[in-house]
């Protein structure tokens, strides 16, 4: 006898379920039941009773700096692995012909070595006495001290790490495209800047829609890169609730902005609503 269509799905979605279950909500559920208790100084980083007291704190107006260069951060990054990343998935879906599988290969080539080794060879590249510094110094645009510790070099940092997140939906949006299009706009007398604006950039949009997500979200998250590249001056919203499980021992405080951030991400994902699913 054929077994239920219900149970079959079931049966194939169990692992699934189980392992989101175990290793995605049960730790969102501590750290949002964590959000709630009070700090405790002793060996328990957090303890009854419950109160809102970690969300009235994270909601300081203290922290609207932070949670302003976290946004100029991730916006800023965003866009500049938009512009870096369009015109290299265009070439790769409209150019690549052969070599298309080795070049999508050269773009995934960071994400074999750690993303922490990454970020501490670019440390040593800004310093000082680092590549850069040395080369532009060559034509008179060296800086004392180097790059490090600047807003600039978490901005270069973040989409250097996220680049591949913006190239990778725009190309699978590229190769979609009907280039067809464009001739046909050519033909009908638009110039480049109109056939890009009418037809081509509304034909990627699911792209651009998809791979701007997959980049704004993970680096307003990013605690590593603003640490690293920017130091106390350039701390973001992860860092700070980085510090505040590890040396600052304020687990709920730490919580309650990650919940925080966590509302934000979900609000944008929202917001999006169903376009660009098709590429993600």
């Amino acid at each position: 006898m054929a077994r239920p269509r219900w149970l079959v799905a079931t049966g194939l979605l169990a692992p699934t379920g189980l392992w989101l279950g175990l290793f995605f909500i049960a730790p969102l559920a501590l750290v949002v039941q964590f959000s709630f208790a009070t700090r405790d100084t002793g060996v328990a980083r957090a303890v009854l009773p419950w109160t809102t007291q970690a969300y009235a704190t994270a909601m300081d107006p203290a922290f609207l700096p932070i949670f302003g260069r976290t946004l100029a951060y991730a916006g800023a990054t965003t866009a500049l692995c938009l512009l870096l990343g369009f015109p290299l998935a265009w070439f790769i879906a409209r150019h690549g012909g052969r070599y298309r599988t080795a070049l999508l290969a050269a773009v995934l080539v960071p994400f074999w070595s750690s993303y922490l080794a990454r970020i501490y060879a670019w440390k040593a590249l800004l310093d000082g006495e680092g590549l850069v510094n040395a080369l532009l110094g060559h034509v008179g645009l060296d800086r004392e001290g180097g790059f490090l510790l600047t807003h600039g070099a978490v901005v270069l940092g973040l989409t250097y790490g996220f680049l591949p997140f913006m190239v990778l939906p725009l190309y699978v949006a590229c190769e979609r495209f009907d280039h067809r299009l464009v001739e046909a706009s050519h033909d009908l007398g638009h110039g480049r800047a109109s056939t890009f604006l009418r037809v081509v950039l509304p034909g990627v949009a699911p792209g651009v829609l998809a791979g701007s997500l997959l980049v704004l979200v993970p680096a307003a998250g990013d605690f590593v890169t603003p640490r690293l590249l920017g130091g106390v001056g350039q701390s973001t919203f992860g860092s700070v609730i980085d510090d505040q499980f590890r040396g600052g021992n304020n687990w709920p405080l730490g919580s309650a902005m990650a919940v925080l951030l966590l509302v934000l991400v979900v609000l944008v994902l929202v917001l999006r609503g169903r376009r660009g699913e098709d590429v993600l």
